[in-house]
């Protein structure tokens, strides 16, 4: 395994990791998220520089774009949870309450 796959496969691994272990607040959750999505995004615009072909080159667009509406996404949840009920804590959130 090169230095380079090494690199972003362990970017991927910790973020995933503290999307797992740190689960307090949704702040911290989004941007493990994010950082998973950024990882996979530099792994995929270097993947067709490795390989010399052009026909992976819309991939990580394509990423970019589906990560861009999950952030969005992401960000209203969090406003919309900070104002219900006032802290941004996954504790407080459950599926049981309206």
């Amino acid at each position: 395994m090169t230095p380079v796959h090494f690199a972003f496969t362990s970017a991927f691994v910790l973020g995933l990791m503290g999307l797992a272990f740190h689960r307090t607040h949704l702040l911290s959750a989004l941007l493990c998220l994010e950082g998973m999505m950024l990882s996979l995004f530099i792994a995929l615009s270097l993947w067709p520089l490795q390989l010399d072909s052009t026909g992976y080159s819309s991939a990580p667009m394509l990423l970019l774009a589906f990560s861009a509406c999950e952030a969005a996404a992401g960000l209203a949840l969090l406003v919309a949870t900070a104002r219900t009920h006032g802290t941004d804590h996954l504790q407080s959130l459950s599926l049981l309450q309206c």
